[in-house]
């Protein structure tokens, strides 16, 4: 059963997604923040310059308090610089009063210092100080921000002035506000987009979890599909992954076959072995019990049981021949004519059917480096498969030849030929086409042996058209004595 997807915070996709979303937020802060911090410099800037220029021009003035009084007789002035008591704001822009030397506002053209007067020189405290200062400084009037210098007058008092700057940092507090707003908008829509982008991208990878779980619960021909879209990296990791799975289910079912083979090899050696120990058994019950009375009937058991032994010893020989064969035993590589071993193969068979036409095909002297036991053992395997299976008046024809390379070597009939399911089981150990005479081992003794050598065997038959068996070995080439 396939487990349910997890996509949360501690999964890839809301790990990236975290990722993009604290990267874009420390941006914006870093952004806000230095942003805020450059216009809030400008602007302080602006009010400090005007200030500083009005400051530069009273102190080149060289005015006296009477002057000033002077002065403030005319309407202009008065409605500039001195502010009545009755109808005055609570917060008033600029901010201007004449102080002693103790920081005491002074009355101006008849009018006494207003409360924001007051206010402005109890902030400022000491007007000496702020008088020789490079730079406006930031007071607090009822609670207002404002940025104040002093003028030192001729007579030994103070013009105090005072520009307000809470609108300055009602501004800056708005602009915070508006990036805020702005920058959490930018971060839901980030987002909505990286988990968008991240699933899209993570669906190959989600295909190969369920491939893995489908794979897990038995189905091992499954495969991670290719995406639409895919990225380099994922790509790659699909094809390897898909050629790990194909090599996995190669495996198994190599596996699979070799141990069906293994069974079926282990039955049909018991059925082998069973046959000839059960006529034995057969006989020695009939001699125990006293059966076989005459001299006749015993020799024919002795020679009975004789021939089954014989049979059950060349059935454990083979059995074991191909035990040797499969732990890949060290052969004894020597130069090895076989054009000499083709003719002396075909001369026992000449022998053994004096009525079989043989044709061999190997003149001369083809050295190579072999294990000479091993391919006679090859060719008198052959020759008995064709002994054992096509009449005695069936042509024979053997051959040799090198060619690109390597050695083929070749023994066909001209006999009835097998079906093309037989053909495809002729190497399989037990196997015998129709339930005919022979051990069915021969042919898997030729395709041992030849695989040692590095070699192959191929089968070309049909019905009614003989078998050929094709043994093709590597060439290395003889070496001196």
């Amino acid at each position: 059963m396939t487990r349910p997807r997890r996509h949360g915070i501690h999964s890839l996709r809301g790990g990236l997604t975290l990722a993009n979303v604290g990267l874009l937020a420390v941006g914006i802060l870093v952004a806000t923040a230095v942003s805020l911090m450059g216009m809030r410099l400008y602007l302080l800037g602006q009010v400090d310059a005007e200030l500083t220029k009005t400051r530069q021009t009273l102190a080149a003035s060289h005015l006296t308090v009477q002057q000033i009084d002077s002065l403030a007789a005319l309407a202009i002035v008065r409605d500039r610089f001195v502010q009545p008591p009755t109808g005055e704001q609570p917060h008033p822009d600029s901010v201007f009063a004449v102080v002693d030397a103790h920081g005491r506002a002074r009355t101006i053209a008849g009018f006494p210092p207003s409360d924001s007067q007051r206010a402005l020189s109890r902030s400022v405290g000491d007007p000496g100080a702020l008088a020789h200062s490079a730079e406006p400084r930031e007071i607090s009037v009822h609670g207002a921000a404002y940025r104040a210098i002093a003028v030192a007058l001729a007579d030994g008092n103070y013009i105090l002035i005072a520009n307000q700057t809470d609108a300055l940092h009602k501004g800056i507090d708005k602009a915070l506000k508006l990036d805020i707003a702005v920058g959490t908008l930018l971060l839901a829509l980030l987002a909505c987009v990286t988990m968008f982008s991240v699933r899209r991208r993570m669906r190959p990878l989600e295909d190969m979890v369920e491939t893995s779980s489908a794979i897990a619960e038995g189905d091992l021909t499954r495969r991670v599909p290719s995406s639409h879209h895919p990225t380099q990296e994922v790509e790659q990791l699909r094809l390897a992954l898909n050629s790990m799975l194909h090599q996995v289910e190669s495996a198994y079912r190599t596996r699979e076959r070799s141990a069906a083979q293994l069974r079926r090899f282990v039955a049909d050696a018991s059925h082998e072995l069973r046959t000839p120990l059960s006529a034995i058994r057969g006989y020695l019950q009939l001699y125990d019990k006293g059966m076989l009375r005459e001299p006749v009937e015993r020799k024919r058991a002795w020679d009975r049981m004789n021939g089954e032994v014989d049979r059950m010893g060349r059935l454990v020989d083979e059995l074991l021949l191909l035990a040797r064969l499969d732990q890949q035993p060290e052969l004894r590589f020597r130069n090895v004519d076989v054009s000499r071993l083709v003719r002396d193969a075909a001369d026992d068979l000449r022998v053994q059917q004096p009525d079989r036409p043989v044709t061999v095909t190997a003149d001369g002297s083809l050295l190579v480096r072999a294990d000479e036991s091993g391919l006679r053992q090859v060719l008198g395997n052959l020759l008995a498969n064709v002994r054992t299976h096509t009449p005695a008046d069936v042509p024979v024809r053997l051959g040799v030849e090198r060619a690109d390379g390597v050695v083929r070597l070749c023994v066909a009939d001209e006999g009835p030929g097998m079906a093309e399911d037989d053909a495809a089981r002729i190497f399989d150990r037990f196997f015998r086409a129709g339930g005919g005479a022979g051990s069915g081992l021969g042919m898997a003794i030729v395709q041992g042996v030849v695989h040692s050598h590095g070699g192959e065997v191929a089968v070309r038959t049909a019905p009614g058209e003989g078998l050929a068996v094709t043994v093709t070995l590597p060439e290395r080439e003889p070496v001196g004595p």
